[in-house]
């Protein structure tokens, strides 16, 4: 019964011609699910998809461990390709070394299509547009000048002709070896570092140096579907785009990477840690310059700093905290001043010109950290010069009620509801209003209050005990 049931789904699946019955004793043919799929005429119709992200910042190790991120998880979607849409004023040659072998790696295409419109691919995103497997560029947008530069002083070149020639040297063979890898042109790629030679996007294509250029995206798509990669062909044509978005920490790491805010770091972990030691047991300014110090210290592991910036940073605090007790008339406020500036700006000399920290971040900063070290040295020396406002010290140049009269025999005086056993020089009768000027042992030195504004001091119906 149950073979003769099987029989009508059989035939319709095209298993068992029409008209052929099996036999008792004929063994039934084993369908598989493809042979099912293959009979119904059910191909795989599933649509392509592309991984997208979008690059528009310095290139930086965050900017590094996104493309990774991304490539792995293009990889794990089975994505057809992932597009990196580009726009970059260059960065960090380590972080684009990096970058050129993760593509080298990947599994999956790496399109990078410089977008939109007036978008570059300057410096590092010249190395990272050619060492793509495809290289596309949008109308009126460029490419080149991707000449290593250790920004020095007023964001010029600074370095020494041995370090210039290193650098350059690298920088050359790492960008003739990428277009060589890549079928582009090897020419045009060493003269976009050695004479920082850049082009538009009609001209890249003209030279080699791209692929195609195309309007939009989708446009790309369309344009690069069928194009063999590494051996395969790419299906792009109407492919559905997946964003792989940065998460939370690339972009707090990012964001804390970028030297503006490794200097405000810099500030909040001097003011908090001198603010702690001032005022111990306040625990805010102490866990808040804990925390910026953390920070920076894991910037500052990421990104290439000067280790002699900090030791100014670190010597300009030395000097306006010596300011607040030696008085050396401001000159070590000054000193403090030119060294904090000239740490921070040696502390970010070895950053590319996209990177670098300019004078619009660096004079009000240091503005700004003398001004509070000058406020806190002329505080401090105010209260070192204000009278005594808490113990018997702050008694002296008080008013005082007569009680007994007082001669250099003695007397008594009643202030701040206390009765005083009091000498003067001269006689002051009871009721009249006194000075204190000093105390010794439980006796005050007082004289006669005349041409002194008085405060009155009535005692008590009850006397109370005095000192």
């Amino acid at each position: 019964m149950v073979r003769t049931a099987l029989i009508p789904t059989l035939v319709f699946l095209g298993v068992v011609p029409i008209g052929t019955t099996p036999g008792p004793g004929a063994s039934m043919p084993v369908v598989s699910v493809q042979d099912t799929q293959a009979a119904a005429g059910t191909d795989d119709t599933t649509a392509p998809s592309v991984s997208v992200i979008r690059i528009e910042e310095p290139v930086t190790p965050t900017t590094n461990d996104y493309i990774r991120r991304a490539i792995e998880e293009a990889t794990a979607r089975g994505a057809d390709a992932l597009l990196i849409e580009l726009d970059t004023p260059g960065g960090l040659l380590e972080s684009t070394r990096e970058i050129v072998q993760a593509f080298y790696e990947s599994e999956v295409p790496v399109v990078v299509y410089v977008s939109p419109g007036g978008a570059r691919a300057a410096s590092a995103g010249t190395f990272i547009t050619m060492a793509a497997h495809v290289a596309a560029m949008a109308p009126s947008t460029t490419i080149g000048a991707a000449s290593p530069v250790s920004m020095g002083g007023g964001g010029e070149a600074q370095m020494d002709t041995v370090s210039q020639n290193k650098a350059f040297n690298y920088a050359e063979s790492l960008i003739a070896s990428i277009a060589e890898r890549r079928g582009r042109n090897v020419d045009w790629a060493i003269s976009a570092v050695r004479e920082a030679e850049a082009v538009t996007e009609s001209e890249a294509l003209d030279l080699n140096v791209i692929d195609l250029v195309a309007a939009d995206r989708d446009e790309l798509l369309e344009a690069i579907d069928g194009r063999v990669v590494d051996g395969d062909t790419l299906r792009t044509a109407g492919a559905v785009a997946e964003e792989v978005p940065k998460t939370m920490a690339e972009r707090f790491l990012g964001f804390i990477t970028r030297p503006e805010l490794m200097l405000i770091l810099s500030m909040v972990a001097i003011y908090g840690i001198i603010g702690e030691v001032s005022n111990p047991g306040a625990i805010v300014p102490g866990v808040t310059g804990v925390i910026a110090l953390i920070l920076l210290l894991y910037a500052s592991a990421a990104m290439p700093v000067n280790l002699a910036g900090y030791l100014l940073l670190a010597l300009a605090v030395v000097l306006f905290v010596s300011e607040a007790f030696t008085p050396a008339f401001g000159l070590l406020i000054a000193g403090g001043a030119v060294s904090f500036f000239m740490g921070a700006l040696i502390l970010f000399q070895d950053l590319p010109d996209a990177l670098a920290l300019s004078w619009a971040w660096l004079v009000p900063a240091t503005a700004f950290t003398t001004l509070f070290f000058v406020w806190i040295v002329t505080q401090g020396i105010r209260i070192q010069m204000a009278p005594a406002r808490t113990g018997l010290d702050s008694m002296t140049g008080q008013l005082a009620r007569v009680v007994d009269p007082i001669g250099a025999d003695g007397g008594r005086v009643f202030v701040a509801g206390e009765y005083w056993n009091a000498v003067s020089e001269d006689e002051i009768p009871a009721g009249a209003s006194c000075v204190i000027e000093g105390i010794e042992g439980l006796t005050m030195r007082v004289r006669s209050s005349e041409g002194v504004a008085e405060r009155p001091t009535s005692p008590p119906s009850s006397e109370a005990t005095g000192s």
